[in-house]
């Protein structure tokens, strides 16, 4: 086992690490920006380091930092969390080449799954179903145009370096392809300095499903079942719950069956998130892509099937064996995750940076909430504005959705303006509470509000 790790990053994944970390007892290193000097990971890690200003790219984004707080503080790994350097490359080579173990898979998984044309080609050489779409990247905007008559519209646009929903572009028809197409370019060059793109035959109404996979270094693999992410807003997701209520036994069992093949066949390591398209009759399943790092949304899984992803990544970085109480997982029960924003929900969920001047957590059976902040914390604007998950688990489905609703009337936010009322009334719809619902539904619920609105 590791005698000391440093946490690569900031806010509730940082301290999840931290706390991981402790239990296993192993000492922790915080970096943090002079944003975030009164983070609750930085006064919780054994040390902190500061790494630059407040901006990522002048700290959390910068590898020579970190790299630099790592050996001056004698870490023989580094846990990089999700976002910032957690799916590059680069990075897993520098700390490979530093003699620093990098918590994760190897840079060339890195490299591969995460240019999202390569993790494509490579799901359909093994057998995983992958939506029609083009065979390789676009030339340049007539080509792409040529190839999307080919497939038919509708189509998805995609970056192949894409990630978050950057990059992404629907074209319903001919008439408004180039326009979108272009769009997608642009962004993706903004956001990953690579506009290469690629098309996709765009599934209508579909599922967002996505698999958790572990495997460790001694060629076993596992998957812990599926969490179903289809409320999501601009391909962010707001609500995710585990398991799906949208799954047939036979489609899960298919579903997980080919997630741990293609994590076999390519060598895979760690933890790691195989994503689908599920069309809405729940017959057919389609490779999206595969994270190769931990899921903000990991702690549902975790509390479905009563595993800890964090210590299991950091036990298979270190060289031990899956765990037996991962290798015999069974689902228990349902859980339900809001990712409490700090952003204005009837704003255009406009960022809502500022001071918190009081902050009441729920409580209770079946409430857990993962979260760095306090009474007294500011938020600062640079990052994600993702404050805290609330995580709820229940024997059943209903009886989540029930105890979710009591916890989010519980939650106490004065200073800033949050999510919390409009997940309120996604938890409360009836569509939701039927489990009809998939990735377009936000769109077309807050379309509804702005009619209602007008007249």
């Amino acid at each position: 086992m590791f005698s000391k790790v440093l946490v690569a990053n900031r806010g509730e994944i940082a301290l999840r690490i931290i706390r991981a970390c402790r239990e296993l007892g192993v000492d922790s290193v915080a970096v943090y920006s002079e944003a975030d000097v009164d983070s609750l990971h930085v006064q919780l890690a054994d040390e902190a380091v500061c790494i630059g200003e407040g901006p990522s790219r002048d700290s959390y984004l910068k590898p020579d930092r970190i790299i630099a707080a790592a050996e001056v503080t004698e870490s023989d790994a580094i846990h990089p969390g999700y976002g910032f350097l957690s799916e590059n490359p680069r990075f897993a080579e520098i700390c490979q080449s530093c003699k620093i173990k990098f918590i994760g898979p190897s840079a060339e998984l890195i490299r591969v799954m995460g240019d999202k044309n390569t993790a494509r080609a490579t799901a359909l050489a093994n057998g995983v179903p992958v939506t029609p779409g083009s065979d390789g990247l676009m030339r340049d905007e007539n080509h792409a145009l040529e190839v999307a008559r080919e497939i038919g519209f509708p189509v998805m646009i995609k970056a192949t370096a894409g990630g978050g929903g950057k990059g992404m572009r629907p074209a319903l028809d001919e008439g408004e392809f180039l326009a979108n197409f272009r769009a997608a370019q642009t962004e993706a060059v903004a956001s990953f300095g690579n506009g290469d793109c690629y098309i996709e035959k765009l599934v209508i109404d579909p599922h967002h499903i996505e698999f958790q996979v572990v495997a460790d270094s001694l060629g076993e693999v596992v998957h812990l079942g599926e969490r179903d992410c289809s409320m999501q807003r601009r391909n962010q997701k707001i609500i995710e719950e585990c398991p799906s209520p949208l799954l047939t036994p036979q489609l899960r069992q298919e579903m997980g069956d080919a997630s741990v093949a293609l994590t076999k066949a390519i060598g895979y390591e760690n933890a790691g998130t195989i994503e689908y398209l599920v069309d809405a009759p729940a017959e057919n399943f389609y490779f999206m892509e595969m994270n190769t790092r931990i899921q903000v949304e990991h702690p549902i899984t975790e509390e479905v099937m009563g595993c800890e992803l964090i210590k299991e990544q950091i036990r298979i970085a270190a060289g031990e064996p899956l765990s037996t109480h991962v290798r015999n997982a069974r689902p228990r029960g349902h859980s339900i995750e809001c990712r409490i924003n700090a952003e204005d929900p009837y704003n255009n969920f406009a960022p809502s940076p500022g001071t918190i001047n009081m902050w009441y957590a729920p409580g209770g059976k079946g409430v857990r909430v993962d979260t760095h902040v306090y009474s007294g914390y500011t938020v600062p604007p640079y990052y994600d504005s993702m404050i805290a998950k609330l995580i709820v688990t229940a024997a059943q489905r209903d009886v989540a959705i029930a105890r979710m609703r009591r916890a989010l009337s519980e939650f106490i936010i004065r200073g800033i303006k949050t999510t919390i009322p409009f997940q309120q009334t996604i938890i409360n719809h009836p569509d939701f509470i039927a489990g009809r619902y998939d990735i377009g539904w936000v769109s077309r619920f807050l379309e509804e509000r702005r009619e209602e609105a007008v007249t």
